[in-house]
């Protein structure tokens, strides 16, 4: 159920370093919201045409959705996370950055045929 997004303006990276960036992000997400891995997805889209302080120096969006667990606390915690991880991977600086939390309720989270709720 927990979903973390990656668009960026940046080319498209090796696809083994796509692959590392996400299995970090995936461990990293589940740790956060005390998930299983199991049910933990990720998606990465390069060369989204972006701007961000009216620049197109590189910028990335993130959205991280789930169900429960999603606290200030947490938000605070995963927005240095995942700006440092994503910052590092990527090279985009932590303040060209944004995070879009959203807690969804159980019943607007489908899976296998059915939902949570």
């Amino acid at each position: 159920m927990p979903l973390i997004k990656v668009k960026t303006s940046i080319p498209q990276p090796e696809k083994s370093d796509v692959e590392s960036l996400l299995k970090d992000l995936s461990a990293s997400l589940a740790k956060h919201l005390s998930k299983p891995e199991s049910y933990v997805m990720t998606a990465f889209e390069p060369d989204v045409p972006m701007t961000f302080g009216g620049t197109t120096d590189p910028v990335c969006y993130m959205e991280i959705k789930s169900i429960g667990n999603i606290t200030p606390q947490t938000t605070k915690a995963m927005s240095k996370d995942f700006c440092e991880k994503v910052g590092a991977a990527l090279g985009v600086p932590a303040n060209r950055i944004y995070i879009e939390f959203a807690d969804a309720e159980r019943s607007m989270w489908g899976w296998n045929g059915s939902t949570f709720g």
